[in-house]
């Protein structure tokens, strides 16, 4: 079983104790290829690009004019480099190191900068969303550029497991890099709802914070097969068997 999650635009590029040593991050070239197109882009390119102040814009200029693409060992390990929502939930700096370990054989977070990300892969400060329409030679877009190079290294991934359940814990906007054709995996993506007054919806925010904690909960529990994952219930979380589809799980609270 692997889980997949969104990265965050929120970084926390402060170095971490880490507890195991850094992995050395895949698709090397892929990402110093999209590195020679995002050098080029102006503050304004950037600023309509990705829809931000020109504040940001600014600093994300730097950052890609600073991107070393030689430079594997700088930067910081993925899973603690990320400070959004999701990853509150899943507060990966208090992982230990067995917790680490079961955590690099089974998450993965999709990244438009560096495609397929594992928990301990270093990477260095950048912005770069998968629905960005950024033209390189490969098409128009950043799906185009990534193709099935994704679903293809989570096939690869996922061998070996005992479940070859792929738990999608991403936004739409990043599942939509995984190329449905070239993944051989099966699907599952759970739904985290809040209920009141007799009816249920979903809050981003909470939703966001639940993919997180539910990673995390796979990885305290060490959840080999997707159906275990039934049995999250944090936060006051709870599986809804009468709403749920073999596909689409909702767990939903008061």
């Amino acid at each position: 079983m692997l889980i997949v999650l969104s990265p965050a635009k929120r970084l926390d590029f402060t170095e971490a104790d880490p507890a195991l040593p850094a992995s050395a991050r895949r698709f090397v070239e892929d990402t110093a290829s999209l590195a020679t197109t995002t050098k080029r882009q102006t503050r304004a390119d950037l600023r309509r690009l990705m829809s931000i102040s020109d504040k940001l814009a600014e600093l994300n200029q730097a950052r890609f004019k600073a991107f070393d693409p030689e430079d594997v060992d700088g930067g910081v390990q993925a899973a603690f480099a990320f400070a959004g929502d999701v990853y509150e939930g899943l507060k990966a700096r208090d992982l230990d190191a067995k917790a680490l370990t079961f955590a690099q054989n089974h998450v993965r977070i999709l990244s438009g900068f560096y495609g397929l990300l594992r928990p301990l892969d270093r990477i260095q400060p950048y912005r770069l969303e998968m629905g960005t329409r950024l033209k390189t030679r490969r098409g128009g877009s950043l799906y185009d550029f990534w193709g099935d190079r994704i679903s293809k290294c989570l096939n690869a991934d996922a061998q070996g497991h005992a479940d070859s359940s792929l738990i999608n814990l991403a936004s739409q906007e990043y599942f939509g890099a995984i190329d449905a054709k070239a993944l051989k995996l099966n699907v599952i993506t759970p739904h985290f709802r809040e209920q009141k007054d007799g009816e249920s919806r979903i809050i981003s925010f909470f939703a966001k914070k639940a993919r997180g904690s539910m990673t995390r909960f796979a990885i305290d529990e060490r959840i080999e097969t997707a159906a275990d994952l039934k049995a999250f219930d944090r936060d006051g979380y709870q599986f809804d068997k009468t709403a749920s589809t073999d596909t689409d799980w909702i767990f939903i609270r008061s």
